[in-house]
């Protein structure tokens, strides 16, 4: 039980999270709480890796609620993924996919940036 606390004081976003209503024919949003709450209770509290990624993942997922257009865009990536058979850890691998896709999000969204130029 001891872990579970560190846990959830290492997602602040936590109950928003899990919380959260998705519309009713989003199977997307449902699916991807599912794998947040999966993976955040299975690492190992004592492996600064594991709970580094559960703070980005807690981010992530928090952004994807809050950001209609991060939604938008994420869910057209998401489906693109594909995890191959031989994998050992298939929901490590989703968590990994489902960064990299936040990551080129925020690549993508920040190049955009206009220089204005008084006259």
């Amino acid at each position: 039980m001891n872990s579970n606390k560190e846990i959830i004081k290492n997602c602040p976003n936590f109950y928003k999270i899990t919380n959260f209503i998705p519309l009713e024919n989003d199977v997307i949003t449902a699916k991807i709480i599912r794998i947040y709450q999966e993976y955040i209770f299975r690492i190992d509290v004592s492996n600064a890796e594991d709970i580094k990624t559960i703070k980005e993942l807690d981010y992530i997922v928090s952004k994807y609620i809050d950001d209609y257009l991060f939604r938008q865009a994420f869910q057209k990536q998401i489906v693109l993924v594909r995890i191959k058979t031989d994998v050992k850890d298939k929901l490590k691998e989703m968590i990994k996919s489902i960064i990299k896709i936040f990551d080129k999000y925020e690549e993508d969204t920040t190049k955009i940036i206009y220089i204005s130029r008084w006259i």
